[in-house]
């Protein structure tokens, strides 16, 4: 198997960390479902909203709350606060933006 230090050393990376990254976002594209594994993993292990773990995911709002439900996780939805409000306001828009 080939090791991030060999692709380095080939000078095809400026370094591991480099190696990394690409490995991994290859990974995201090759293989969505995984991305979404992640992000409902992260919702339910973090305190995020509904429309943070779309984005992770790259699915809609409507598509996770869906997902969610179907594996008996409860959505949290609505925000607590005004500036929790204002920051999933952001998620969305930086969604919509990334998808024209």
């Amino acid at each position: 198997m080939i090791t991030p230090k060999e692709l380095v050393h080939a000078g095809l990376y400026p370094d591991e960390q480099s190696v990394i990254q690409e490995a991994l976002r290859v990974l995201w594209q090759e293989r969505p479902q995984l991305r979404i594994e992640w992000s409902i993993h992260q919702y339910q292990t973090r305190p995020i909203s509904v429309a943070k773990a779309a984005a992770l995911a790259g699915v809609s709002f409507d598509r996770m709350k869906e997902m969610l439900m179907q594996r008996g996780i409860q959505p949290r939805l609505g925000a607590e606060t005004i500036a929790e409000a204002n920051h999933e306001l952001e998620i969305i828009e930086q969604t919509l933006a990334a998808r024209h």
